[in-house]
């Protein structure tokens, strides 16, 4: 078994330095503009030119990630100091609001809107703005988390369409979004806030968003806390359920709280078992709690982010707590990620979109919402957790 996991942990590392991440570094730099094309084929080439915060940042955190984590190597810092200086100059509105796209040249094509531009800009000018000792850019990343949590009870804002006072729902994303970015810039955060926004953000992930009667957690409920029978309220995204699982384990694992971990272990494996496809394998992308009709067109189709973040809360769960239905499901993951989702012609980045049969559905390797984040983030957790796991295997021999 020890040298299983040395094995899958050489895989996850090669994978993420000699194929995905040169994919990145060799065709999304826009050297004339700056910033990144996101929107790429099969083979990198670039087949539109607008650029979307989301994934502007996310690139300048995973590249920050690797200069400080894994090699201190100057084009990793390059690149994402290119894209911060970039995003600084147009990404917000003045405010620290972030928009949602913009023209190759910097120009606003999308009013900012939505709260997970400014969620994912605080993450990449913290984690850059630690690195570098950049007080410009940590200014940057207090003043947007500041707008973060103004805007958390109505994140749309002016933008809202929803009709005030007759149905108003809570989402899951932004408490689980809150697990992750409150452990990514705890440095520049106060001990206090820090505490008070970790308590609040797994309060809501474990308990008000939990079904506990179904073991399923729900994308939406009332300002009350309450299940809503409706097509938002019965909704479950088993790829946020997964991936805000391995936040917990990570916040859990810090407090040294191993009620917690155990319970976001039940979690994962308890969705795992509702969400695979019997039939073709795979994880459904949304499914009903009731299992009545979606109104999802895409449905039953297969995402790349939500198989990868599925490898990371197995791998976790297992880490933590030796589960071996954690390792039982991480090992059939596995399996169908990387013989769909993977590459096998061109290698590189990896394919998004499936099908429910497991067909590629769309070629590219990047566009409005996928980018320089999913793949490489899941291929560095799992390397780092397979390394960990075999070398407490070895110690205790």
């Amino acid at each position: 078994m020890d040298q299983y996991f040395n094995e899958i942990s050489k895989l996850y590392k090669s994978e993420l330095l000699e194929q995905v991440v040169p994919f990145w570094t060799n065709h999304s730099l826009d050297h004339q503009y700056g910033g990144y094309f996101t929107c790429l084929d099969q083979q990198g080439k670039v087949y539109d030119t607008d650029k979307f915060i989301w994934l502007q940042a996310r690139q300048v955190w995973l590249l920050a990630m690797l200069y400080a984590e894994v090699e201190k190597k100057q084009e990793y810092l390059d690149a994402a100091v290119q894209g911060s200086a970039f995003l600084s100059k147009y990404g917000h509105d003045g405010n620290f609001d972030w928009y949602f796209s913009l023209t190759r040249q910097g120009k606003p094509l999308t009013q900012p809107y939505n709260i997970f531009s400014n969620t994912f800009a605080a993450m990449a000018f913290g984690k850059l703005g630690l690195l570098l000792g950049n007080d410009a850019y940590l200014h940057i990343a207090r003043s947007t988390f500041e707008r973060i949590l103004k805007r958390t009870d109505n994140p749309k804002g002016k933008y809202n369409k929803t009709f005030p006072g007759t149905r108003n729902l809570k989402g899951f994303s932004l408490p689980m979004i809150l697990c992750n970015l409150s452990l990514e810039i705890t440095p520049i955060l106060s001990e206090t806030t820090v505490t008070q926004i970790q308590d609040q953000a797994i309060e809501e992930v474990m308990t008000h968003f939990y079904d506990e009667n179904r073991g399923l957690i729900l994308e939406n409920i009332t300002q009350e806390h309450q299940f809503s029978d409706t097509y938002e309220g019965r909704l479950l995204n088993p790829g946020h359920a997964i991936e805000a699982m391995w936040f917990i384990m990570d916040l859990a694992h810090k407090r040294t709280d191993s009620q917690l971990v155990q319970q976001a272990v039940k979690i994962t494996l308890d969705t795992l078992e509702y969400s695979w496809d019997r039939s073709h394998d795979g994880i459904f992308y949304f499914m009903d709690i009731l299992g009545k009709p979606l109104q999802q067109l895409e449905w039953d189709q297969k995402l790349w982010w939500v198989h990868l973040e599925t490898l990371v809360s197995l791998l976790k769960g297992y880490q933590h707590t030796q589960n071996e239905a954690c390792l039982s499901w991480f090992q059939k993951v596995h399996d169908y990620t990387w013989s769909h989702f993977r590459d096998q012609e061109y290698g590189g980045e990896w394919f998004g979109y499936l099908n429910r049969q497991g067909q590629v559905l769309l070629p590219l390797k990047g566009g409005k919402w996928k980018g320089c984040f999913h793949v490489p983030r899941a291929l560095y957790q799992c390397w780092k957790s397979t390394e960990e796991i075999a070398n407490q295997k070895e110690s205790k021999i």
